[in-house]
């Protein structure tokens, strides 16, 4: 299987990972390294536009959310220097709006988080003619909803009537719901 998959790469395995979690970054580096990709790693905006103008990689998957600001514009200082770069954006939270975003500035694919090496490496050499295969342990429509919740909950600043009026509910669910335990 690695001899198809390092036929499928092409000539240019060099791969960029941007992303600021540090364990997450080591073994998706790792699991890539091991499929036949060459991976070079940034944990920040900075350093990926770094190498993204020094030494453009031929596929590149970037975090949308970094500490000093939004791996898009990683994607497009990428997308700049190395048009025919496939690049797969990655978030732990996805939203279509946001999804619409990252293909708009030149990504070619978007994946929630957890995404594992294999969905990244199925998306970095996809032709993008067919659909991706259904994930294997996509989230339960309560953990979405949940996520979603939390998300906006950080967003206010975690100020409850804040939340609650922006969700369009009663301040006292959201206490409720807040006060739960995250479903599966």
């Amino acid at each position: 299987m690695a001899d198809s998959t390092e036929t499928e790469i092409g000539d240019d395995p060099s791969l960029l990972i941007v992303d600021d979690d540090e364990p997450f970054l080591r073994r998706l580096s790792r699991a890539m390294e091991k499929r036949g990709f060459e991976v070079e790693t940034a944990e920040t905006v900075a350093a990926g536009k770094a190498i993204a103008t020094g030494r453009p990689p031929a596929y590149a998957v970037v975090d949308l959310r970094l500490e000093d600001g939004s791996g898009l514009d990683v994607v497009e200082v990428l997308r700049e220097k190395r048009p025919d770069a496939k690049i797969v954006v990655l978030t732990g939270y996805g939203a279509i709006a946001t999804a619409v975003a990252a293909v708009k500035v030149g990504a070619t694919d978007y994946l929630s988080k957890p995404a594992d090496a294999n969905d990244v490496t199925a998306a970095l050499l996809s032709d993008g003619e067919s659909l991706p295969p259904p994930p294997e342990n996509p989230m339960s429509a309560d953990r979405v909803r949940w996520e979603h919740i939390q998300r906006v909950y950080e967003q206010c600043d975690r100020n409850v009537s804040e939340t609650a009026r922006r969700l369009n509910m009663h301040r006292r669910t959201l206490q409720r719901i807040l006060a739960k335990r995250s479903p599966r």
